[in-house]
This record gives structure tokens, sequence and C-alpha cells, in this order.
């Protein structure tokens, strides 16, 4: 693939999912001007990588876990620092949530453990499996399944869901 072609097809790329991965980046850290900045260093690295991925099929795994361990990365480097905050800020004043429910999401999630948040969103927010949720993570498949576990019986009690609607949830499994 000439330099040219490669170039083009990573614009075409980015533009399909960009906004995508800024949400997704939003969700792991709670801030709009870190998630741009993860999103940013994260498409930094996939095009350094791109002659290797392209065409593979596996762009937005790659993508999504340099994502998640330019997060991780982040967080360890903000841990370090005593001068920074260790607090998760969601920043919920950003937010252009068009009904409440969106809202009160995203403060519960900004209250769940750091792993338990991260699992729930390669979960549900992006749809992932259990399989591709431990290998984006590098963690075992039933840490997964138990931290996922937690984080949604957390949020179902800090959101108070409607015990009909865990009903629903048990008999279409």
């Amino acid at each position: 693939m000439a330099s040219r072609e490669r170039d083009e097809a990573y614009v075409g790329f980015v533009d399909a999912r960009r906004s995508a991965l800024v949400r997704t980046a939003f969700l792991l850290c709670g801030d709009w001007h870190r998630a741009e900045d993860l999103v940013q260093q994260a498409l930094v690295k996939l095009y350094l990588a791109w002659p290797r991925v392209a065409g593979r099929g596996g762009e937005d795994a790659y993508v999504r876990r340099i994502l998640v361990n330019a997060h991780l990365d982040d967080w360890r480097w903000r841990k370090r620092r005593p001068e920074t905050s260790m607090v998760e800020h969601y920043d919920t004043r950003a937010v252009d949530a068009t009904y409440t429910g969106e809202r009160d999401l995203r403060r519960a999630l900004a209250v769940l453990p750091e792993g338990q948040r991260k699992i729930v969103v390669l979960r549900f927010w992006l749809d992932q499996s259990v399989e591709q949720v431990a290998a984006d993570l590098g963690i075992s498949p039933g840490t997964v399944k138990s931290q996922c576990a937690r984080g949604l019986t957390r949020l179902r009690a800090l959101l108070e869901v409607d015990d009909s609607l865990q009903e629903d949830e048990r008999s279409a499994r």
C-alpha cells in the first residue's frame, strides 16, 4: 500500500471512529479534556502502527487497547505525583445530557472503582464479550465476570433501578 493510500485509509478510520473514541475515553476518565488528550495519544500511536494494523480487521480492538493503556499510564502518572488529584472528576456540567438518566449514569460511573468502571464501559458501552474485555485489559475472564457483576450491582444500587426492570433482565437471560 502506497504512503498516500495508507494515510487516506488512516484518515478515513479516524473520521469514522473519533467521536466514539472520545465518548469511550470520557467514560474511562470522566473529564472531556483528558478524554481528548487520551484519544490524541492513542491516534498518534495508531498512526505509527498503521502499516502493520491496517486491513487486518483488528483496527478497532487495537486502538481501544491503546486507549485503555494510555488511560492507565495517565492514571499511574497522576498517582505518583502528590500535586495532582487522584479523584476522578466527572464534569457533568459539560455534558449535554438529553435526559436526567444519562447524567445520573455518568455520576454513578464516577463512583465505581477504576477497574469496575473500565469493565462495565467496555462490556456494555462498547458491547464487547468477556473474552474481548479480558484481552483488552490483560486480565482473566473470571476477573472480568466478577468485577462486572460487582460493578453492575453497585450501579443498580446507586441508580435505584426498579425491581421490575431487574426481573425483566433476569427473564431475558
